[in-house]
C-alpha cells in the first residue's frame, strides 16, 4: 500500500510540476511570440484532472481529506467506533460507485477524440475517475482491516507554516 501511495504522490508532483512549465509557456508564446500555442491549455487541464484525483487519493490516506473532527472526539468508543465503520462504508460505496460507473464512463468514450490531441480520446481523459475510485477502495479497505478510522494527519504531512 506504501508503494500505491508513493506512486500516486509522485505521478500527482510531476503533473504539478509540468503543468507549471507549460501553461508559461502558452502565456509566453501568446503575448511575447504573439503566436499563441495551442496545446498548453487543454494539456494542463488533462494534467489537472489526474493531479486532482491522485491528490484525493494521497489526502484520503494520509488523513488529510476533509473531516469534521467534533463529533468523533465527543463520542465514546463503540459509537466512535461504529461512527468510523459507517463513514468508511459510505466511502467505500462512493469510490465503488466512482469505479463502476467511470469504467462505463471510459467505455463510452473511448473512441471519441480531442481535437488538440488525436492520440488522446476522450475516454482516457476520464481514465483517472475509475482509477481513483479503485485506488482509494483499496485505501478504504486498509483503514477498515487497520481500525484506525479517526487517526490525526502524521507531522510530516501538515505544513509546519503558520496561517496566521
Amino acid at each position: 500500500m506504501d508503494a500505491i501511495h508513493n506512486a500516486c504522490l509522485f505521478v500527482a508532483g510531476a503533473c504539478l510540476v509540468i503543468i507549471t512549465i507549460i501553461v508559461p509557456y502558452g502565456v509566453f508564446t501568446r503575448y511575447a511570440l504573439n503566436s499563441a500555442a495551442s496545446w498548453p491549455e487543454p494539456m494542463a487541464v488533462l494534467l489537472m484532472i489526474v493531479l486532482s484525483f491522485l491528490s484525493a487519493v494521497v489526502c484520503y490516506r494520509e488523513y488529510l481529506h476533509i473531516g469534521v473532527g467534533v463529533l468523533p472526539a465527543l463520542l465514546g468508543e463503540p459509537a466512535k467506533s461504529a461512527l468510523g465503520w459507517f463513514l468508511e462504508i459510505c466511502m467505500l460505496v462512493t469510490n465503488l460507485f466512482m469505479l463502476v460507473w467511470g469504467i462505463k464512463l471510459v467505455e463510452t468514450t473511448w473512441y471519441q477524440g480531442i481535437a488538440e490531441f488525436p492520440i488522446v480520446s476522450a475516454g482516457m481523459a476520464y481514465l483517472p475517475i475509475p482509477i481513483g475510485g479503485a485506488l482509494t477502495s483499496l485505501f478504504v479497505i486498509e483503514r477498515f482491516l487497520t481500525r484506525k478510522f479517526f487517526q490525526e494527519p502524521g507531522a510530516e504531512t501538515v505544513s509546519q507554516i503558520s496561517t496566521e
